[in-house]
């Protein structure tokens, strides 16, 4: 059986958006699994995004404040349809970061991590999986607000895409 995933971050609501697009939220409703890398930013977007998605899991970003470290880890692990993944908000510099990442999470098949609002998806020399789906909401230099979709399958991560936020919706 395949599961469909959700990759978000960086959602800063209400600090840099209002409110997650509409497009956002059909993603969540169609996820078996959403996985946020941190920095919501406020209770309420991680407390909606928790009670909408079939299965949620989180972690803290550096924008979070108390009420969200009450309620969410600094890292999180989870295995799914035999994959293990690894959730973080923050790597450090993209220099040598599939290096320092293998070294940390040994036993990590994809690290999804967030932070700087730069869409990324590598491996490292050992096959680990680095993806970044980039903000939905607060896109800096990048010429779209992202997000990614996957699909677990039999220890596969198959069917990874980067998908803009439509604008116009």
């Amino acid at each position: 059986m395949s599961t469909r995933l959700l990759l978000l971050s960086d959602t800063h609501v209400p600090q840099k958006a209002r409110a997650l697009p509409e497009q956002v939220w059909r993603a969540i409703d169609a996820a078996d699994v959403v996985i946020h890398a941190g920095d919501w930013n406020a209770a309420p977007v991680y407390e909606a995004i928790r009670d909408r998605a079939a299965r949620l899991i989180g972690v803290l970003g550096n924008n979070d404040g108390p009420d969200l470290a009450a309620q969410l880890p600094a890292v999180a692990h989870a295995t799914i349809e035999g994959i293990r993944f690894s959730v973080v908000h923050e790597t450090g510099p993209k220099e040598r970061r599939e290096l320092r990442m293998a070294a940390v999470f040994p036993d990590t098949d994809v690290l999804v991590f967030g932070h700087s609002h730069i869409p990324w998806d590598t491996t490292t020399p050992g096959g680990m999986r680095l993806p970044n789906p980039g903000p939905p909401t607060a896109r800096r230099r990048q010429p779209h607000r992202t997000y990614l979709t996957a699909v677990a399958d039999a220890g596969v991560l198959r069917d990874v895409r980067l998908r803009s936020v439509d604008t116009s919706a």
